[in-house]
């Protein structure tokens, strides 16, 4: 079984107003790991010793397309001082979307981060799903342009699957190179636009997913949501545990 993890995000609102409360609550749910999207200015060495007394490991951070092409050496050395050698890009902007530019500005950041220990991610939503380029979607273009040693997958199956393809071929596809996956679930609107959920609650195929991450061997499994209904993120994370519980259980059987 891979690491379990919380992306931070789902609970930014609880962090920014009890940082350390927020961790203590995560850590308590049985997370192993937590992917952060921000500090909120505190020093790595506060974050590095809050980690560590909680048993936390930072499997991650996200990080703006900006930020790492305009701060990546100041990005790294604050990751390593926390424990963390995986950085992450995790939207891109439109007007950011000029792909033929995007893959050599990851490759040439992928390379300086690999040669300082680190190493870069790109975390996936909907549009690099339906979105094309030569013939094949985004993601694919850009996992074929650059090099497996400058950028590894952080595949967020929920978006895989919103966006049309099935995550279980993709994460056969992307084995070796995929050391996170985010597990989401998600239901829809009138419009048949995704709404995140809870897991067990929606409509992806979790377990499958899941058996075929283990099967890849991926290390970590992160959780996310990116909103939760009715404001509660904390109830909603210990709600995604209660499945990942239950999965791990039925596997052991």
């Amino acid at each position: 079984m891979a690491k379990v993890g919380l992306q931070l995000y789902t609970v930014r609102e609880e962090m920014e107003k009890d940082f350390r409360g927020t961790l203590e609550k995560v850590a308590g749910l049985g997370y192993k790991g937590v992917e952060f999207h921000t500090f909120f200015g505190r020093p790595a060495e506060e974050v590095k010793s809050l980690l560590d007394e909680l048993g936390l490991k930072a499997l991650g951070t996200h990080t703006g397309y900006k930020q790492l092409l305009e701060h990546l050496d100041e990005e790294i050395a604050y990751n390593k001082q926390i424990g963390n050698d995986k950085l992450i890009v995790p939207y891109m902007q439109e007007e950011d979307r000029n792909w033929e530019e995007v893959f050599a500005n990851l490759q040439e950041l992928g390379r300086r981060a690999r040669e300082q220990g680190a190493v870069l991610l790109y975390h996936n939503h909907d549009f690099e799903m339906t979105e094309q380029v030569d013939g094949k979607p985004v993601f694919d273009a850009m996992y074929d342009a650059v090099p497996a040693e400058d950028l590894q997958v952080e595949m967020d199956t929920c978006w895989v699957y919103y966006g049309g393809y099935d995550p279980v071929e993709y994460i056969r596809k992307y084995t070796g190179r995929l050391p996170i996956i985010h597990l989401k679930d998600m239901t829809r609107d009138a419009d048949g636009k995704a709404i995140t959920a809870e897991l067990g609650v929606g409509e992806v195929d979790l377990k499958a997913i899941a058996d075929a991450a283990v099967e890849a061997g991926v290390e970590w499994i992160v959780v996310e949501q990116d909103y939760c209904a009715g404001g509660k993120p904390l109830e909603s994370i210990a709600t995604s545990m209660q499945w990942i519980e239950k999965y791990a259980a039925e596997g052991d059987k």
